[in-house]
């Protein structure tokens, strides 16, 4: 079951890679930018991009890659940081900052941060973002 769960993790993150490399260029202001994915809302951004390899449940999976918990991680404490990992990527995380919106980052890091049994404080709004990107 391990392997069947870590193989359609491996597939789904790559078939999103190559995706994204597929994508045409976005423009590089906060203004012009209007997000390579339709998707709206952090619980869909997440479903539709996030769980594929986080797990819907949020706690990660290890196999072929390791992919972090969110359930539960005191990293996500300061929300600046969860937004500059989307934006930027991290290790084997892809940068998503080229296609996603303000709003969307923002929707996405608010989501799990406030789910899969995480209660920080403070949202971050789309008006922080530019300043990360």
């Amino acid at each position: 079951m391990l392997i069947l769960r870590t193989a359609s993790a491996l597939l789904f993150c790559s078939l999103a890679l190559l995706a994204l490399s597929a994508a045409p260029a976005f423009a590089d202001t906060a203004a012009q930018r209007g997000g390579g994915f339709a998707l709206q809302g952090g619980e869909a951004i997440y479903k539709g991009i996030c769980q594929g390899c986080h797990m819907a449940d949020a706690k990660g999976a290890s196999g072929a890659g390791a992919y972090p918990a969110l359930a539960g991680n005191p990293k996500l404490a300061t929300a600046s940081y969860v937004a500059r990992i989307v934006l930027k990527g991290q290790k084997g995380m892809p940068a998503l900052g080229d296609n996603l919106s303000d709003s969307q980052v923002a929707d996405v890091v608010n989501y799990v941060r406030s789910h899969f049994g995480n209660r920080f404080k403070g949202e971050i709004k789309p008006a922080d973002i530019p300043a990360l990107r």
